[in-house]
């Protein structure tokens, strides 16, 4: 589905990718923000989050080959993603996705590694936690006509 823009319907179309940009792009003002990065980390590819129930959180580390910044507060854990890892993929329940890594200010950095991009790659993220949580992803159900 494309948008156009501009007077007597010329100018260029917008794609789905860029509404859903520029929609997170709005965001909330009351909205939890996003904590800073650890000292020398950058995220060239923006940031999302993935919440996960803290009981869930310890379950998957192992099933991860690489674990990036993680956050947590007393219920949930924080996963650092890049931005729109969330395209065509629903995370499973109990994850949340958090557009723009909104993360309460309570939560604390409980994981940096040891390089200088904050990211847990967000398909093994998945896959861990379909894992642990019995869900089968969304790519292996069948189809229904």
């Amino acid at each position: 589905m494309a948008v156009s823009r501009g007077v007597s319907g010329a100018g260029r179309a917008l794609g789905l990718n860029t509404l859903v940009r520029l929609r997170r792009e709005q965001g909330s003002d009351d909205a939890p923000g996003y904590p800073s990065l650890p000292e020398g980390m950058t995220a060239p590819l923006g940031s999302d989050a993935v919440a996960l129930p803290a009981r869930l959180g310890a379950r998957i580390v192992p099933w991860l080959p690489r674990v990036g910044c993680v956050y947590a507060d007393e219920t949930h854990w924080w996963w650092i993603v890049p931005a729109d890892s969330d395209y065509a993929l629903p995370w499973p329940s109990p994850a949340h996705y958090e557009p723009g890594a909104r993360i309460p200010e309570a939560a604390r950095l409980i994981n940096r590694p040891d390089d200088t991009v904050p990211y847990t790659p967000p398909i093994l993220l998945y896959l861990a936690l379909c894992r642990v949580t019995g869900t089968t992803p969304d790519w292996s159900r069948p189809i229904s006509a």
